[in-house]
Parts: structure tokens; C-alpha cells; sequence
């Protein structure tokens, strides 16, 4: 099962199109579905990516390619896909959001693609880490990523009409996350630790009819700026701020013109209102149907 996801889709063909790059990523990657090789499963997708891409009529430049921090198979960073005819767009991908989830046979791994005009995508490739606060559309001008967790906690909660205890909080199970749980729940709402995947636990946050109510912590920066599409689209809030590991990244960061101890907005994530999300169920998961399971 896939969706799109757009502020105003300028190419109804580009997207669709992109469905179906992101559906031959995930049917390749369903043959590793329990495998127990993440690395496996994410070659074939990217493969499989790649190959589609290559027969699409665009010009796409990939600003985030997904996979350099570990190792793993990629899409690089700069590379450019597409026939060359057509738009010109931006695009970030992840043949797998979720490679251990697929490899362990778990839910909620997804293929995805998310593209805007050429030149209006943030380039955080220079640092691999972000921290960020995702919400649906009652967090806009009320959350905010500089306060403590409990207030967000509690404003979100007022304007959402529900009690702090009603909330469903998405975090990245990480050791990282320890203190960030700990204050969570200290502030009466309930925790949903996410093995892998942020992307998909932000935007269950942003959706109106998603099983969380805040994706918060820190994850990848490339998956900040992909959902920053899909939360534009879904008129829900995303802020994030840069979180370099040493001050060798961080050099690397100013270097590149990035911006620290800056909270980066939905619009500095990505700029512009011509932006889009596509996405396909690897595995099932509160989202998607796994591609395997709808047959396809």
C-alpha cells in the first residue's frame, strides 16, 4: 500500500511515478523481510530504486541520500537520477526507513521519497544527527522545541482538548533517550519507543488520524528534512536543531553553512509550498500495509 503526500503537487505524473519507485524498492526489499540482513535488504531497494529513477522524466538531484552514516547501501548525496527531462526537483530518499525493522520481520519499515523544487531542500548531509519535535496541526505556535518536554507536554494537551495522560509520545529507543523518557513520563504522558524508523513516527504525529500525538528526540537529519514535506502537507508543526557528535562535525556543518544552536522551522527544512511525500509499506505497520501483505 502507498500514499502521496503534498502542499500542491506540480506534476500529478512526477508523483505517481515516484509511487512506483518507491514500490519496486519495497517489493525487492520484501524478499528480506526476517532475513536478519539489514544490509542485504537495503542493496536490493536501492537497486531497485535507482533502476526505476533512472526511467522517470526529471531532473532530480538527491540533497539527502540515506545510508552514509552507516555504511550501508546508498543513494549518495548529489547524485542525479531521472531521464533530464522535465522538472527539476530536490529530492530526498530512503529505499528503507526501517532496514532492522525489515530485517527482524517487525512493522512499520517504508519505502519513501520526498521531493521539492530544485535549490529549496536544507543540505544537512554534514551532520548526521537532529533534534526534533513533530506534531499535528494543535501544535502549531504552541510547541516549541527550546522548552522543557512537560510544558510542551501540557500546552499540546490544552490545545488538543486531552489530558497530558492521554498523550502518545514517539521516541527512538537509544540510550540517548533515557532522560528525554524519564521526562516524559515524569510529566504523566505515555511513551512509544520506536526501534527504527523516525520518519514514519513523525508523521503518525503530524496526521490527525495517527496513533501519536509528538515524535520527539533526536534522530537523523536526513529524516528530518523528509518529513518536513509530509508535515507541511499535513499542516502539523516540525522543528529541529542540528546536533552534531564532535567538534569535527560540527566544523564540517559551519563550513557547509549550516546553523547551530538554531531551531530550523518547516519552511528552513524546506522552502517553497511545491513539496511532496510518497511512500510505500515495506513491512505492515500503523501507516502502510506491507507491500507483501496487499499483494503487490
Amino acid at each position: 500500500m502507498s500514499f502521496v503526500l503534498g502542499t500542491a503537487v506540480p506534476d500529478r505524473n512526477l508523483a505517481l511515478e515516484l509511487v512506483r519507485a518507491t514500490e519496486a524498492a519495497a517489493i525487492r526489499a520484501s524478499d528480506f523481510i526476517g532475513l536478519g540482513d539489514k544490509n542485504a535488504a537495503d542493496g536490493a531497494a536501492v537497486d531497485a530504486m535507482r533502476a526505476f529513477l533512472g526511467t522517470v522524466a526529471f531532473r532530480g538531484t538527491v540533497v539527502i541520500g540515506e545510508g552514509e552514516k552507516d555504511h550501508a547501501p546508498m543513494l549518495f548525496n548529489g547524485e542525479v537520477v531521472g531521464t533530464g527531462d522535465g522538472p527539476e526537483c530536490d529530492i530526498a530518499v530512503d529505499p528503507i526507513d526501517g532496514t532492522a525493522l525489515t530485517a527482524a520481520g517487525r512493522p512499520n519499515a517504508i519505502s519513501m521519497i520526498a521531493a521539492s523544487d530544485r535549490g529549496t531542500m536544507l543540505d544537512a548531509s554534514s551532520v548526521f544527527y537532529m533534534d526534533k519535535i513533530v506534531t499535528g496541526p494543535a501544535g502549531v505556535d504552541i510547541v516549541d522545541i527550546r522548552r522543557p518536554i512537560g510544558d510542551n507536554l501540557r500546552a499540546l494537551a490544552k490545545a488538543s482538548g486531552k489530558k497530558v495522560g492521554d498523550l502518545a509520545v514517539g521516541v527512538l529507543d537509544r540510550p540517548r533517550h533515557e532522560g528525554l523518557v524519564a521526562d516524559i513520563r515524569a510529566a504523566g504522558a505515555g511513551v512509544r519507543l520506536l526501534l527504527d524508523g523516525d520518519v514514519g513516527g513523525g508523521i503518525a504525529a503530524a496526521s490527525l488520524d495517527g496513533d501519536l500525538d509528538m515524535c520527539v528526540g533526536v534522530g537523523g537529519s536526513p529524516e528530518g528534512v523528509a518529513t518536513a514535506c509530509a508535515v507541511k502537507a499535513l499542516g502539523g508543526l516540525i522543528q529541529g536543531r542540528l546536533a552534531p557528535r564532535d567538534d569535527t562535525e560540527r566544523e564540517k556543518g559551519e563550513a557547509a553553512g549550516l546553523l547551530f544552536d538554531h531551531v530550523y522551522e518547516a519552511d528552513e527544512l524546506v522552502r517553497g509550498e511545491n513539496t511532496f511525500f510518497v511512500a510505500t509499506g515495506v513491512t505492515d505497520g500503523a501507516l502502510l500495509e506491507g507491500c507483501a501483505s496487499s499483494g503487490r
